[in-house]
């Protein structure tokens, strides 16, 4: 059973809308950095080698090469510094962590590009809507049962 501060921090930190992206793809991570007193925005661009944790300490990693050297950065999916994630290129993959790919020289590092149709992209954002307002659906249900529960508790007990 969780404690319900928690869902008061969480609701508190967790970024406002979804971002939509999946292992394998190429991602354009624009990020905000903060130098003295001065604000600007850096783009990093790479693939998509792992995702881990839930809720607020969920983290991915994207993967990129800089003059023939891998280089790695770990995100916080949360953080208010990520500006915005633009998926550039969906990879065709069937592994949720792609750490093979370190050893991957040319075009073999190269992923399967994963093509949808207009009609399986709508059908996909239309599955997606309607397992986003199920859960809020039970959330409500949650927060109202609780509510009866804690009504009948206080009628119940002697004054």
């Amino acid at each position: 059973m969780r404690n319900p501060l928690f869902d008061v921090v969480d609701k508190k930190y967790r970024r406002a809308s979804d971002l939509e992206f999946e292992i394998g793809d190429t991602v354009v991570v624009t990020l905000r950095i903060i130098e003295g007193d001065k604000e600007r925005l850096q783009d990093f661009e790479g693939t998509v080698i792992a995702r881990r944790g839930q809720a607020l300490d969920e983290m991915f990693t994207v993967r990129r090469l800089v003059g023939n050297e891998g280089v790695e950065r770990v995100f916080p999916v949360h953080s208010p510094r990520i500006v915005s994630i633009k998926t550039s290129r969906s990879g065709k993959v069937r592994r949720c962590k792609l750490y093979f790919l370190r050893d991957r020289v040319g075009r073999a590092r190269r992923l399967r590009e994963r093509r949808l149709s207009a009609e399986a992209r709508r059908a996909a954002i239309e599955a997606r809507n309607a397992k986003v307002q199920a859960l809020q659906e039970a959330q409500r249900a949650v927060a109202a049962a609780k509510g009866a529960r804690a009504e009948t508790a206080l009628a119940g007990s002697p004054s």
